[in-house]
């Protein structure tokens, strides 16, 4: 076994530990304390995000590709003054798990948390064992049985709350027959400081958005941890809708070859007013926390500066009714996932089971999908695409304001 797994009693034992908790602590900043900082390193074409709490807890989310593991590993050097608290792998790609043994050997952690979505992968059957032999715990994100929501909150100190909200194994299976399941498994958390929040979502698909919209979570957001490196499918115009973050950042390396970040992406962006900041372009992006305002810089903290006004409720869920029909969940005995190469570039599949009454239909030069009895396309004569379903429309278009498909 590559794997210790340890689920209950590990996420019961967070509460214990110094720092950690199980429940939501009271969001109640002290106007004495340190910010809550979160660093969006530049890793190139991968994910890597270090959260240090006002109270000094470090959480390392993702370690980039294996061609930036020195560069992570010097920053890390210079931020972290003693063992991480906590390693999170949101997916087992090598774009995200490439420098996490050379973070761990240099800095030293005491836990490691990842989905616990197999993978064939030899870099990732390698970190395993690593993390196995190195770190105190090895876990996967078990909702916690004394939530009702049954959602895992890890307390970092000062009111500073990060709760998992995908996946939710063994309570739901993991999404299968996606796009790329390693992806649309990823970790998906949200960290809350007062009235500011981080949604981190990892290379999340729009299954996976789908699956989160359809619950009473609450995925408002002040920054958000754009998916996929701004890849055209994730980041749906109903995702961003619920999320209305101010700025979005988007981890992606310079003249990479899967033209990330799309068009699509930054348009929808765009139209929810999120102010959008790529490593590409700025370099590492600085985010600083006081409760009540985010401060961002670029370029490791030396440049532009952007300030935001927190307004986010920090509770995980919310009493609005989920408002999209079920997407298709993974299935007991179904076959084992495909690897999909190391940046999850899986080539499209047949969209799953219906989630809508369809078909759905695009025109051309249109960014909107509409019903097939909506009366603008009785009017219009441009090309048309169908589309099956409501969920595989949303992977290329938003609704129409018209008919509201």
């Amino acid at each position: 076994m590559f794997r210790l797994r340890l689920y209950s009693l590990l996420v019961l034992l967070l509460a214990a530990l110094p720092g950690f908790a199980a429940s939501p602590p009271t969001p109640t900043p002290s106007a004495l304390s340190q910010p809550l900082t979160v660093h969006f390193f530049d890793v190139g074409q991968g994910d890597a995000a270090l959260v240090i709490s006002p109270t000094g807890k470090t959480v390392l989310i993702d370690g980039g590709p294996p061609e930036a593991r020195e560069r992570l590993t010097a920053r890390l050097k210079e931020l972290v003054k003693g063992p991480l608290d906590l390693v999170i792998l949101t997916h087992p790609h090598l774009d995200h798990l490439g420098g996490l043994v050379s973070a761990v050997r240099a800095v030293g952690a005491r836990r490691f948390m990842d989905p616990g979505f197999d993978h064939p992968s030899e870099a990732y059957r390698d970190l395993l064992t690593f993390m196995g032999d190195t770190v105190s715990q090895v876990m996967t994100p078990e909702p916690s049985p004394s939530s009702a929501h049954g959602l895992l909150t890890i307390g970092l100190g000062e009111g500073v709350a990060l709760t998992v909200f995908w996946p939710r194994m063994p309570k739901e299976p993991f999404l299968v027959g996606t796009r790329s399941d390693a992806n649309s498994n990823s970790i998906v958390a949200r960290l809350t400081y007062g009235k500011t929040a981080f949604l981190l979502v990892g290379d999340a698909e729009p299954d996976t958005e789908a699956a989160l919209l359809q619950r009473s979570l609450n995925l408002t957001t002040t920054v958000l941890k754009v998916a996929h490196h701004g890849g055209k499918h994730s980041s749906t115009a109903a995702f961003l809708a619920a999320a209305k973050p101010q700025a979005a950042v988007i981890s992606v390396g310079a003249k990479n070859d899967y033209g990330h970040p799309a068009p699509e992406t930054l348009a929808r962006l765009a139209d929810v007013g999120a102010h959008v900041l790529r490593t590409d372009q700025e370099g590492e992006v600085v985010a600083a926390s006081d409760g009540q305002s985010v401060t961002l810089r670029t370029h490791g903290g030396t440049g532009a500066l952007l300030v935001l006004t927190g307004n986010v409720d920090p509770s995980p869920v919310t009493s609005a009714p989920a408002t999209l029909t079920p997407v298709r969940p993974g299935r007991p005995g179904a076959a084992p996932p495909q690897p999909r190469g190391d940046n999850g570039g899986a080539s499209p599949k047949a969209a799953p089971a219906d989630s809508g009454t369809g078909p759905y239909v695009g025109l051309k030069g249109s960014k909107v999908f509409h019903r097939e009895t909506c009366s603008t396309l009785k009017r219009s004569k441009s090309e048309r695409t169908l589309y099956p379903n409501r969920e595989a429309a949303l992977r290329e278009r938003r609704p129409a304001e018209d008919c509201h498909p």
